[in-house]
C-alpha cells in the first residue's frame, strides 16, 4: 500500500512539473513560469497543488496575466500538408518534374 500511495505521488508531482515546464511563459497565472517550476520541483505535493489551483492557465483561455479587458487572440490549430494548398502545389511540380 505504501508503494502505491508513493507511486501516486511521484506520478502527480511529474504531471504537474511537465504540465508547468510545458505551458507558455505568457499563459502562466500569478507568477512567472521559472518561479513555478522551482515551486513545483522544491514542494512535490503542496507546489502541484498551487499550480494546479494558481498558476495554471485558466480553462477560459484567458491567461491571468493579461490585463482587465485585454484578451489573448485565440490560436489557430495546426494545419496537416494537405490542408496546405502551396504545399499541393509543390508537391504536384516536384512529381511532374521527376517524371
Amino acid at each position: 500500500m505504501p508503494l502505491l500511495v508513493g507511486l501516486a505521488i511521484l506520478a502527480f508531482w511529474l504531471y504537474c512539473l511537465f504540465d508547468a515546464i510545458t505551458t507558455p511563459d505568457e499563459e502562466t497565472r500569478n507568477l512567472p513560469k521559472l518561479l513555478w517550476v522551482i515551486i513545483v520541483l522544491l514542494l512535490p505535493i503542496a507546489g502541484g497543488v498551487f499550480w494546479l489551483l494558481l498558476g495554471r492557465p485558466s480553462a477560459s483561455g484567458t491567461p491571468g496575466t493579461l490585463p482587465p479587458g485585454e484578451r489573448r487572440a485565440r490560436r489557430e490549430a495546426p494545419k496537416g500538408p494537405e490542408d496546405d494548398p502551396d504545399f499541393l502545389k509543390d508537391l504536384e511540380r516536384r512529381l511532374r518534374d521527376e517524371e
